[in-house]
């Protein structure tokens, strides 16, 4: 099964998918495993790729991937290449896709349909706090003076603030809007907190889709981090132009 995205729809020749635990061939728990970084064995790590990105129709000879660290960091990339340190792509290259891997954190997915192009942001809680899709939105308005009323953004599978609970040392990071306190706890919303950088930054709430999809509560679908531990696969999300 894969994730799509109904707000790209309505553009000819942007793809954009989010991978599911389900159709690989890892052994379990991993399933459908597309990192390299969690125990599985590297050739069904390949297998699993393969199929997803067969499913897709793109090819992985033109995938960029993220050594994700949870910063604020972007880069702009022209070529298929394995990026150190960085959570954040973009670019203008058709046939060049952009990844993200994904268990629990938000992945951002963005299109600017007046200058054509692509961006994909991988967003948990130390990055949405340091703004990574405000950075990168900012980024683009200011390099390629792209008009924010023609940026469509997804805001894809992730952890939702029924299950994503913080300690009091970091809620002075995000807005009381996104926070919850239930039972002398603290929950983060962290798909609301992206959703307002988004419209901070100008873009229309009617451009923005968010995902209803919880990592944590559909165990049926999704790897995650919070909920399974070492145990944890991860899903891929892709975003690019042909």
């Amino acid at each position: 099964m894969i994730i799509k995205s109904g707000i790209f729809e309505k553009f000819e020749g942007v793809i954009c998918a989010v991978s599911t635990r389900m159709g690989g061939v890892s052994k379990e728990p991993f399933g459908m495993n597309l990192s390299y970084k969690v125990g599985d064995e590297e050739e069904t790590v390949k297998r699993n790729r393969y199929l997803f990105f067969s499913r897709v129709g793109i090819s992985e000879k033109n995938i960029v991937t993220q050594n994700q660290t949870h910063s604020a960091n972007i880069t702009y990339c022209e070529n298929p290449e394995h990026l150190q340190d960085n959570d954040g792509i973009y670019t203008p290259v058709k046939n060049l896709f952009l990844s993200v891997t994904i268990a629990d954190c938000i992945p951002v997915f963005i299109y600017c349909s007046d200058k054509k192009i692509v961006a994909a942001v991988h967003s948990g809680w130390k990055g949405t706090a340091n703004e990574i899709t405000s950075k990168m939105i900012n980024e683009l308005k200011t390099k390629y003076s792209v008009n924010p009323k023609s940026i469509y953004c997804y805001i894809g599978p992730g952890i939702s603030v029924k299950h994503y609970e913080i300690g009091k040392d970091i809620i002075n990071n995000f807005s009381e809007e996104s926070l919850e306190f239930r039972d002398d706890k603290i929950f983060l919303d962290l798909k609301k907190e992206i959703f307002s950088q988004l419209t901070d930054s100008e873009i229309p709430e009617a451009n923005i889709e968010v995902s209803d999809y919880c990592t944590f509560e559909r165990f049926d679908l999704f790897h995650s981090y919070r909920r399974d531990g070492t145990q944890s696969g991860r899903m891929m999300g892709v975003i690019g132009m042909i």
